[in-house]
């Protein structure tokens, strides 16, 4: 069963909520939220990320705090937020923190960890500083929260019974493919009566985050220097969004004019119904059941121009919102969570890459599969290269804004270059807005 779905599609939601939010003054450790006495500790997440043996162990071994989960909802959590009555943690991706760490909305998780004894700053992998703000820009400064696992999420997995099927090559678990080859071979492995997809890109995920790698590949920036403006018009942009339209148009994959009827690739690809599917190596995780299917395998991210980029769309973790009452609490259950044994599961179960260095050797190699996609996905971490993250805009007005033009592309309503000058006007407007929010 696929279990990212669901919280990949609320944290790119979540993320959108905060644009239009007062700014909050933000809180430091150790202000509010003592842990004597009995505490009800309030925590939005994912049905699946905290199971009953998981919260009757926290709750057993700190006696007076008891856990209640809330499912992740972004319009709620939008309303809470602005009563001043947030839940005490909240899940979120750190690709997209930017608008709600600009805003004041998170804790200032830095103080917590100088004091840890089980989570530790060294031991953080990258991927955690998509949670740094410094008051200007992600990426550097304190940290605003903790990622649970992560994947390089432009890479591939494919059905090799598929592929043998169709008497084509299987693909290079070493060397990248190129985006023209990927479209040319899904289109060898696409059905002409419609029942099999040569290739699924999860459209319904992310448009911005693939096609700004795509841009990266090609030494090329969406946004400028400050964040403050974004430039579709570039020849990399467009090249990419070329790309997005001859694949619409090819008709070998799910889009929005399309889609999937649960949204997600997994449940068509495990059906034998869609040869290739870009996800992260935590989509390995679905296949280490027993029952599962066993003709899967990995390849790198794809590359548009010389550079290879494999990087994470999202990279889900946990937050403590600013003017949560149950701060340390809070704190007590990310430490259990991400570093406790529900981490060192996370780890060896293949459902992502783990978040802490020191839970790189609990990756699963023991079926076949595992072992190859272990050896691509350590291979990408070479390539790895953080998104930009803008504090102006949020990633899911980059996401609807794309997809309207592109949408409209792949129809012939609008040429490319038409779509491209939409898409950057569009979104210009909304990051001056945005700007002028903040300040």
């Amino acid at each position: 069963m696929n279990t990212r779905r669901g919280i990949r599609r609320g944290i790119l939601a979540t993320v959108a909520v905060a644009v239009t939010l007062p700014l909050v003054a933000g809180c430091t450790a150790g202000t509010s939220g003592s842990t004597s006495g009995n505490t009800t500790l309030t925590v939005m997440t994912g049905a699946q990320d905290l199971s009953k043996d998981q919260l009757a162990e926290f709750q057993k071994q700190n006696p007076g705090i008891t856990v209640k989960v809330i499912a992740t909802d972004a319009t709620r959590l939008n309303t809470m937020l602005a009563a001043g009555n947030p839940p005490d943690i909240a899940v979120g991706a750190a690709i997209g923190s930017a608008n709600i760490n600009a805003r004041g909305l998170a804790t200032d998780l830095t103080p917590y960890l100088a004091k840890s004894k089980v989570l530790k700053e060294s031991d953080l992998q990258p991927v955690n500083n998509g949670f740094r703000w410094n008051g200007k820009q992600s990426g550097k400064g304190d940290i605003y929260g903790i990622v649970k696992d992560w994947s390089q999420d432009n890479t591939l997995w494919y059905n090799t019974a598929l592929f043998d099927q169709a008497q084509v090559p299987y693909l290079s678990a070493t060397k990248a493919t190129t985006y023209d080859q990927l479209l040319d071979i899904s289109k060898k492995l696409t059905s002409s009566d419609g029942k099999q997809y040569g290739l699924g890109l999860e459209w319904a995920w992310s448009l911005y985050a693939p096609i700004s790698a795509m841009v990266l590949q090609q030494g090329g920036h969406l946004f400028n220097s400050d964040l403050t403006k974004v430039d579709f018009d570039s020849a990399e942009a467009k090249r990419a969004l070329q790309w997005y339209v001859d694949f619409g148009q090819a008709n070998v994959g799910p889009t929005s004019l399309n889609p999937l009827a649960d949204g997600s690739d997994y449940s068509t690809f495990a059906a034998n119904r869609m040869a290739i599917t870009q996800d992260g190596y935590w989509f390995g995780g679905n296949f280490a059941d027993p029952k599962a299917m066993k003709t899967v395998a990995m390849a790198p991210a794809p590359v548009m121009g010389d550079k290879p980029v494999a990087t994470t769309y999202s990279g889900q973790g946990w937050w403590i919102p600013a003017k949560a009452k149950n701060k340390d609490a809070a704190w007590k259950l990310i430490e259990y969570y991400m570093a406790g044994k529900p981490a060192q599961d996370r780890a060896s179960s293949g459902w992502g890459i783990p978040a802490l260095k020191s839970l790189m050797s609990k990756m699963p190699q023991t079926l076949p599969y595992q072992k190859q996609a272990y050896q691509v996905a350590q291979d990408e971490l070479a390539h790895a290269e953080p998104l930009p993250d803008s504090p102006y805009v949020t990633t899911d007005l980059l996401n609807t804004t794309i997809d309207k033009y592109l949408q409209q592309a792949i129809k012939k309503q609008l040429t490319v270059d038409q779509a491209a000058t939409a898409i950057t006007n569009d979104i210009n407007k909304a990051l001056k807005q945005g700007k002028e929010q903040i300040g």
